[in-house]
């Protein structure tokens, strides 16, 4: 009798200390996505300060060049304005694709490309845009972990009773992955 209860005392112990490892590792994956987007944050932060340093070399060059410059303004300022990281994966989207477009005008100023202050700011700009990369990669990593863990058995049934869900990965938007599967046009 008194072994069936330590049995049944040493199931029901395993039970509790698997089921809070489990919430436990369910929250640090979520804490650990979310520290991974403040870092894209931070990244983001310090392209948007330096976006209007280099929007405004690019204006003494590109006056007639409004509409670009008009387009990374209002997409600084969505990423500003966006409170949830699904906004901010939106706004940045809106972002990438008006420096695109910044790049583009660029190219048709040759004293623009040769100026010392805006081959800075580019370097910069670079810099920030390789550690955004990085860091949107290891976010997406930490995506996958936290699904995989809301998704897999048993993780789902404590994940469903918490309130865990998937949560959607840092992807370029669809209108940049259809022009980006077109090969690019080289021209000396």
């Amino acid at each position: 009798m008194i072994t069936a209860l330590i049995v049944v005392a040493v199931i029901v112990l395993l039970i509790v200390v698997w089921y809070i490892s489990t919430y436990n590792g369910l929250v640090a994956r979520r804490n650990n996505r979310e520290n991974a987007f403040a870092n894209i944050d931070v990244q983001l932060q310090q392209r948007f300060d330096l976006i209007p340093q280099l929007v405004s070399v690019v204006k003494g060059y590109a006056a007639h060049e409004k509409e670009v410059l008009e387009k990374v303004t209002n997409a600084r300022s969505a990423y500003m304005n966006a409170t949830s990281i699904n906004d901010k994966v939106q706004a940045d989207n809106m972002m990438s694709a008006a420096m695109a477009g910044l790049k583009v005008a660029v190219e048709a100023y040759p004293d623009l490309k040769a100026n010392q202050n805006f081959l800075q700011l580019q370097g910069e700009v670079s810099d920030v845009e390789n550690k955004l990369a990085a860091s949107r990669r290891f976010f997406n990593s930490a995506t996958k972990e936290l699904n995989n863990a809301v998704q897999s058995f048993p993780g789902n049934i404590i994940a469903g009773k918490h309130g865990f869900t998937t949560e959607p990965m840092f992807e370029i938007a669809k209108e940049e992955r259809a022009a980006m599967s077109k090969a690019p046009k080289i021209e000396f």
